[in-house]
């Protein structure tokens, strides 16, 4: 920048001003910067969260790793072909995320969220320890295991380990726990009349929640193979078992009937009716080799013995003959 002859000369009042705003850009990101070391103000951190012994850092990188944002949003980032599950956690509470997200495939029923609320560390972490209890607190949960359950999902099973859950929830925890500042939003629904577009009444819900869904579909299969195969699915079973011989959680039943099974204390077991079903009823009675305890929850007061025996014909029906 020159001067003109003959004309004021700004030259110099010009470049103290613009050095003057360069200054006071240079203040704004020094402080700026300061300030992004400080603590939260109030805001929750992952490192902060727990759930049941597994931290929401770790747990966000499963998120991260299975590319779960590919289809759900966090905080409305992401995709939007899933729901959003910023306040996910929140809404269903951790036995209804530990009863689905095993097997995504299909809706947790009733009786899956009830097993799963069994262990003292999601009883815990749920506040409550009956399943009625949690129903009343997560309505949520309610609402979704009286019109989704045991119907199936457009989520794919994934691989995940139990610590994977554990870690995942950990996470989907502590963004129920962010100021969000009002997202997601609440869905405009006026005028639409199809099912799950309407609010579930609240004396529905009050129903649903004190009584036990019938099993007039159970009831009405005469096939003790057939009935135990639904049994194993709407108990949340096939979670962890599989039908063929495949390992996930626990051991897979394709040709357990009737075999000789390893046991952890070194000795070995006949898998015959007697032992599956101390094995359902009480599964730290006999613990297979190379799985551990504590993993499967007892069904003593879950399942009566007419439907444990259905449950044994299924296996039965999976190959392996009794010796």
């Amino acid at each position: 920048m020159s001067c003109v002859k003959g004309q004021p000369c700004e030259e110099g009042k010009k470049r103290r001003i613009a050095i003057a705003v360069l200054g006071l850009m240079a203040l704004i990101f020094i402080g700026l910067s300061f300030a992004s070391f400080l603590d939260s103000r109030g805001q929750v951190v992952p490192d902060k969260v727990e759930y049941a012994g597994h931290d929401a850092v770790q747990g966000k990188r499963v998120f991260q790793s299975y590319n779960c944002m590919g289809c759900h949003s966090i905080v409305g980032n992401g995709a939007y072909f899933g729901p959003d599950l910023t306040n996910i956690y929140a809404k269903t509470g951790p036995a209804w995320l530990e009863a689905f997200l095993p097997s995504a495939s299909r809706w947790p029923t009733r009786t899956a969220v009830q097993v799963q609320l069994q262990k003292p560390e999601i009883a815990a972490e749920a506040g409550v320890d009956s399943i009625d209890a949690y129903f009343d607190k997560y309505p949520a949960a309610a609402e979704r295991v009286e019109r989704r359950s045991a119907h199936a999902t457009i989520m794919p099973n994934l691989p995940f380990s139990s610590d994977e859950i554990g870690q995942l929830i950990s996470f989907l925890k502590y963004t129920s726990q962010m100021d969000t500042e009002g997202w997601p939003p609440v869905p405009q629904v006026d005028g639409l009349s199809f099912q799950q577009a309407t609010q579930m009444p609240a004396a529905a819900m009050s129903a649903f929640a004190a009584t036990p869904p019938s099993d007039d579909d159970s009831a009405a299969l005469v096939d003790p193979v057939a009935l135990g195969a639904q049994l194993a699915e709407e108990n949340g079973c096939t979670a962890c078992h599989a039908a063929d011989s495949e390992t996930l959680v626990g051991p897979g039943w394709g040709g357990l009937y009737g075999s000789e099974r390893a046991l952890e204390d070194g000795t070995s077991a006949h898998a015959d009716e007697p032992y599956l079903i101390e094995s359902i009823m009480d599964p730290e009675a006999h613990i297979a080799a190379g799985f551990d305890a504590g993993v499967m929850p007892p069904y003593a007061e879950i399942l009566d013995a007419e439907q444990v025996g259905a449950i044994v014909a299924y296996l039965r029906s999976l190959g392996g003959e009794e010796q």
